[in-house]
């Protein structure tokens, strides 16, 4: 799923990487647990529902462009005995982790009691902890080293009228107020926006907004360069670099991996 694609990310650069999710008790959820698996990554925090359906996403691309997306799947809320599990194996390996990323796709298996345990468990263990939020599922993620989401979804994440993209960035004003109330809703450390061609935007209390360009030489639309992001921007963070160091290794990252994606292609 998306979230293990994150993990793919940072397990480009580290041997142990851990994911915990929901699979359904298919041939599908069997299959991407197995690929973690071969890839390296521990699953032992992977629960299956045979309740559940695993999601099936297929692309159609023509001419390196995304023409469509099918999803197949049913969205269903965590169930109380999985929650309970999620936050159990949490207690048991979160002593030794350097960090936690959350990608919510809006499956289901996010929810706000989770969400709350994550966030206590990364404060009182003293972790970092990153999140890529989904707009749409209304989570609280109070006390977060960063966040992350995209422009669409910052504004949607405010309750602003999305607006188009101003240039130099840092005279965008519809988007900085949009961050402002992010931090003000969410009070992360930081704020990372994530903005496509124009690179990205970093915000924190007390700071004066900072903008990294991006430096690609073409930018498509490719699926997947936000995971880079926040796996990247978690990893420096986690390695003791400053946010602003962090967003400028981010930027990078996403750049390598759109022009990487889109040469083989």
């Amino acid at each position: 799923g998306g979230a293990a694609n994150v993990a793919r990310n940072v397990r480009e650069f580290t041997s142990e990487t851990a994911v915990m999710g929901l699979v359904g008790a298919d041939d599908r959820g069997r299959r991407l647990v197995e690929l973690l698996a071969t890839g390296g990554l521990d699953t032992s925090g992977v629960l299956e529902d045979p309740s559940a359906s695993t999601t099936v996403k297929t692309r159609i691309i023509a001419r390196n462009q995304q023409v469509v997306r099918v999803d197949r799947e049913h969205v269903s809320p965590l169930a109380a005995a999985h929650t309970r599990r999620a936050m159990e194996h949490l207690d048991r390996i979160v002593a030794g982790l350097d960090a936690i990323i959350v990608a919510d796709y809006g499956k289901g298996f996010l929810t706000q009691a989770l969400a709350d345990h994550i966030c206590h468990a990364a404060q009182i263990h003293g972790k970092v902890l990153a999140v890529d939020p989904h707009p749409h599922t209304s989570l609280a993620w109070h006390g977060a080293t960063a966040i992350k989401p995209n422009r669409a979804e910052a504004f949607a994440a405010a309750g602003l009228p999305s607006a188009d993209p101003v240039t130099p960035v840092l005279s965008d004003g519809p988007l900085l107020a949009a961050g402002k109330r992010l931090l003000d809703l969410w009070h992360p450390a930081s704020l990372l926006i994530t903005l496509g061609e124009h690179g990205m935007l970093l915000l924190q209390p007390g700071a004066e907004p900072y903008h990294t360009p991006t430096r690609a030489q073409a930018v498509f639309d490719v699926s997947g360069a936000g995971d880079t992001a926040i796996a990247v921007f978690a990893l420096a963070l986690s390695a003791g670099a400053s946010p602003v160091e962090a967003a400028e290794l981010a930027n990078r990252s996403e750049e390598r991996r759109v022009g990487k994606e889109c040469r083989s292609r």
